[in-house]
């Protein structure tokens, strides 16, 4: 549909370790941290929440980033960043830590409770 707006896709290894650091560099704007500890706080560490109030706010500030790298400013955007960042966290462990870091950003840590369904069984730690 809008395909006359540039290939955005055309990001080098370099040029996305760039982008992802500043992204990660924008969630620690006291602006931006306050509206994720404001997320958080709603979200009260429940993940149907989570992806309610905490995910849209993680996903505007990446969009204000990516938007000047050619990314349109909407979840699309958003989602072609994220593909392009995986394709490359094979190939480079400095861009596999850095999507990590930014991750960690606003998803909670997978900690199952105790009564959970793998309470039984050997849970791998990764």
């Amino acid at each position: 549909m809008a395909s006359a707006s540039a290939q955005p896709a055309a990001l080098s290894a370099e040029q996305a370790k760039v982008v992802l650091a500043e992204v990660i560099q924008a969630f620690s704007a006291p602006e931006n941290a306050v509206r994720m500890d404001e997320a958080r706080d709603n979200a009260c560490n429940d993940m149907g929440k989570m992806l309610q109030f905490v995910l849209p706010v993680a996903t505007q500030i990446q969009q204000e980033v990516i938007k000047a790298y050619g990314f349109s400013c909407d979840g699309e955007g958003v989602l072609k960043f994220a593909r392009l960042v995986k394709s490359y966290e094979a190939q480079d462990p400095e861009i596999a830590s850095l999507s990590g870091k930014l991750k960690a950003l606003f998803l909670p840590p997978m900690t199952l409770p105790p009564h959970g369904p793998a309470a039984g069984g050997s849970v791998a730690a990764s």
